[in-house]
Order: structure tokens, then sequence, then C-alpha cells
């Protein structure tokens, strides 16, 4: 049985389908996907929307962040009023196509699955040498995934915080992790996810790190985010892989794990490999991926970080 077969979360991973939504483009830059099943919901807007048979854009009026912001701003509150948008977060996240680039816009985070725009995440694979694995459970209450397997920290990365202030903040949030030890975890691999989910599209970047935290450390949830953690064996967490347990990002995040300590053989190595470049319809049409957002993961075991 290969990799896709095997672990759900790698076909999830680009679960897909273009035809069902239609670009959405701001300053001619493709900066998300809307399903076409949603396109009712912005009729009320076309003062703010162009929409025609192969895109939704932005109006080209609104020509700066922060009138783009303002005019969004708007129609997300509509949609969250009348129950589209769920799971209000009161945290910003910018419309960029790579981790380093200006904003397009501004927009609340829990509209982001709904313009299908492009996010970032930190995934934190906390182990204990190379045979066991600590995992969250997330709270019934999350407004996504509520009650699936984790890892022992992951987080959105909002608009302002960095990659590594994110990981930090994130590490005492949701597993009592202090800094001087969280700032001791190393870069794993980058993977890009593409799939889609009820809210809308999942267009995301995750960024991945490890960190060996140690057979005394008991994690402690800090922000009521986390049900429970267990310390459980790598081959227990394949096994929760391999069952769907986990949530897809975690799941994900987890397989680079595997992949570079060699709990995967060579051909798993190289198809979860092909999650650490963009997928080919994600590539924006006149911004190209570079930087961070272009490196492929080196899944090799023991690859320098």
């Amino acid at each position: 049985m290969d990799v896709v077969s095997r672990y759900p979360c790698v076909r999830a991973a680009r679960r897909f389908d273009p035809a069902r939504h239609l670009p959405f483009v701001i300053a001619g830059v493709r900066a998300g996907w809307i399903r076409r099943s949603d396109l009712p919901w912005l009729d009320a807007w076309r003062e703010i929307f162009e929409i025609d048979d192969v895109q939704v854009g932005l109006h080209a009026g609104l020509d700066t962040v922060e009138a783009r912001s303002r005019a969004l701003g708007e129609v997300i509150e509509a949609l969250a009023a009348d129950g589209r948008i769920r799971g209000w977060r009161n945290e910003t996240y910018a419309i960029r196509n790579r981790f380093d680039a200006a904003p397009l816009a501004l927009i609340e985070r829990a509209a982001s699955r709904f313009f299908g725009t492009q996010t970032y995440a930190v995934h934190l694979n906390g182990v204990v040498g190379t045979h066991a694995m600590w995992i969250a459970r997330r709270s019934p209450n999350k407004a996504t995934d509520p009650g699936m397997l984790d890892n022992l920290v992951g987080g959105g990365i909002g608009w302002g915080y960095g990659i590594d202030e994110t990981l930090v903040k994130e590490c005492w949030e949701e597993s009592g992790l202090p800094a001087a030890l969280a700032r001791r975890a190393v870069r794993g691999g980058t993977i890009h996810v593409l799939q889609e989910i009820d809210e809308g599209t999942q267009a995301e970047q995750l960024f991945i790190y490890d960190l060996d935290v140690g057979a005394d450390f008991v994690p402690r949830n800090q922000d009521g985010e986390v049900a429970d953690h267990r310390l459980a064996s790598i081959d227990t967490v394949l096994d929760w892989l391999a069952d769907g347990a986990m949530t897809v990002d975690a799941s994900l995040a987890a397989l680079d794990w595997m992949a570079r300590h060699g709990a995967l053989d060579a051909a798993e190595r190289t198809a979860l490999a092909t999650l650490g470049a963009p997928p080919a319809i994600a590539e924006p049409a006149s911004e190209g991926e570079a930087g961070l957002a272009g490196r492929p993961a080196d899944l090799t075991p023991g690859a320098a970080r």
C-alpha cells in the first residue's frame, strides 16, 4: 500500500477541484478561490465584486490596502451575521501569496476559507527521543476539527507576527512550554495544503518544527483549546494517522517528522515530498512563489536543516 492510500491526509492535502471554484483576484493577482456555489452570497455586493464566468475580482477602484480591507470587512461582517462565516476569531490575517509579501488586504481570520486565501501556520512535533510523540486532543468547543487529535502545538500566523514569534506564543498557550525551551525547536519541513472543506478552501502553508521535550516534561494547556494530551509510541501515532484520527494538518506535520527519522520507506518519503511545493493549480498568475513559500521540504532522514 502506498503512502497516499495508507494515510488519508496525503490525499486530502490535494483534494481540490478548480472546476468547482472561481479565482478570487485582487489587483490582477489570483489571491484565493471562491466556490461557485457561494457566488449567490456575493450578489448583494456588486459595487465591491466584479463577477463573471472566469473570476471574482475585487473592484479596481479599491486600490489601496485600507480600502480593500474596509470593503471586505463590511462583506465579512454581513456574511457572519447571516451564518455563512462562522467561528469568528477577532484575529487579522493578511491576504498575500508569499509569507514575506506585502498584503493585498487584511481580513478577519474566520473569512480566509470562504475566500480561499493563502494562510500560514506553525506546527510543532513534540517528541521524547525518537520513540514517542506527544499528541493533543482538540477541545470539543473548537471552531474547526473539534475533538480530533493534533500536534503538541499548532497555530495560525496572524498579521504582524513572525514565524518564530508565533511558535513561541503557541507553545506556551497550547502546552505550557516556556519560551526558553520553545526556542530550541528545530525547523523541519514545509508543506502546502490545498483542500476543499466545509467552510470553503484551505490553502495553507505549514511551517513544521521538532522539539525533543525530554522525559520529564508534561504539557499543560493554558488557553482552554486543548482537551488533553497523551504520550504515544511512534507506531501508535502511525496507526492514528492511517485511521484519520488526527487533523489533516497535524497528520502531515507528524508524517514530516516520520519521514525525516526513518519511520517511512523511500517510496513514501518521495510521495510525501511532493507536498513540499505549492500545487501547480495554486501558482498565482502574477505573483510567483518564492522565498520560504517556494522551498520544498527535504524529507530524507537526517537531512540538514
